[in-house]
């Protein structure tokens, strides 16, 4: 099913949650709404579902307003943060929940719901607890089955609202991988939200950047981790060191650095900042006259194949981070106080257009 949101509005009181929010949500994809807490992501969830009416705009299912359709006519799955699975029934019949309070003239018979759960189970890879109860459970075993009950009801569309939120790192990681294998075994359209960066670029199809109501970008995991639209969405995908100066004729000035900025050679004396990953950045020892940005060491943590390097400008004491392969921080030999120069190998350049950067 394609989905898509048209000029969306939403207030609650001062507050704006969702502002002209218009999107399209492709069939079959599995789309992450990112973003910081308060952005609208899950108030735009709980609109798509029906669980929240916008002030203006419409809901289209596969072409057709649903915007008054009540949230049963819509046949949505929906997976809340904290499973929300009835603790006083077992693990079978709470997957078989939804199948049991259809209208009459739709219930499955009763060996139809036994074996669509014995499936559901077996897709989630829990069969074998189907008479257990919740507070027996594990916390991924719980989100997995409160997964399988949404799915009981053959949805046309799957909203989960921030699934493995409640789970420690190491089960979110097992647990987002396995929504993957799923999702790739049934092709349903599925919207998940989260706030956790590293989820939506590793488990999603498309990725919405969300801030203050509305849409920074949409697009491939790689398209918007590598071409960012604007500096929130560099800021907010992953690290990224700030190099505040001045824009003058494809310039950027930063201290005693400069850095071409060839798109803005228009620009005379904006403020500007270029934006570097850790990992962007060359590292080699200081020689005189050596261009680039001069810094000292100031801490080093080689753990595992990357060593992070903590670095404070000679300029203007600014912290840097760097990111390189452990090799190569070993073979440099570098020590904690000794001065370095680093160079982007890459720099994405802002300049402030009146709103602020």
């Amino acid at each position: 099913m394609t989905i898509e949101v048209q000029h969306i509005h939403k207030q609650f009181g001062q507050f704006t949650a969702l502002d002209d929010v218009s999107l399209k949500f492709p069939d079959g994809e599995l789309t992450a709404l990112l973003g910081p807490s308060g952005c609208g992501k899950t108030t735009l969830l709980r609109v798509i579902a029906g669980l929240e009416h916008p002030d203006s705009g419409s809901v289209l299912l596969d072409g057709q307003d649903a915007s008054h359709h009540h949230v049963r006519e819509r046949q949505v799955g929906f997976v809340f943060q904290h499973y929300a699975l009835f603790k006083h029934m077992t693990v079978f019949e709470n997957v078989a929940f939804g199948l049991r309070v259809k209208p009459r003239k739709e219930r499955p018979s009763e060996q139809q719901i036994r074996e669509k759960v014995k499936q559901l189970l077996e897709l989630v890879q829990l069969d074998w607890i189907a008479d257990r109860y919740p507070p027996q459970l594990s916390g991924g075993q719980r989100q997995r089955i409160a997964l399988a009950r949404a799915l009981a009801v053959e949805p046309r569309v799957l909203l989960l609202d921030e699934p493995f939120g409640a789970l420690d790192a190491k089960v979110r990681k097992e647990l987002r991988r396995w929504l993957r294998r799923l999702h790739d075994d049934l092709h349903v359209t599925s919207i998940f939200v989260t706030h956790d960066q590293e989820e939506a670029l590793e488990v999603a199809d498309q990725v919405v950047l969300m801030n203050k109501g509305r849409v920074e970008q949409q697009g491939a995991p790689g398209d918007v981790y590598n071409k960012p639209a604007s500096p929130f969405v560099y800021g907010f995908l992953g690290n990224v060191n700030l190099f505040h100066g001045r824009v003058h004729e494809g310039v950027l000035a930063s201290g005693d650095v400069t850095f071409n900025a060839p798109q803005f050679a228009g620009v005379r004396d904006g403020a500007g900042i270029g934006y570097v990953r850790p990992h962007d950045l060359d590292v080699e020892r200081y020689t005189p006259g050596a261009e680039g940005v001069v810094a000292k060491l100031r801490r080093a943590h080689a753990i595992g194949p990357l060593a992070q390097l903590d670095l404070e400008r000679a300029d203007n004491a600014q912290l840097i981070e760097a990111v390189l392969p452990n090799e190569r921080f070993a073979s440099l030999g570098l020590k904690e106080g000794e001065t370095l120069v680093v160079r982007p190998r890459r720099i994405e350049v802002f300049v402030d257009q009146g709103e602020g950067i």
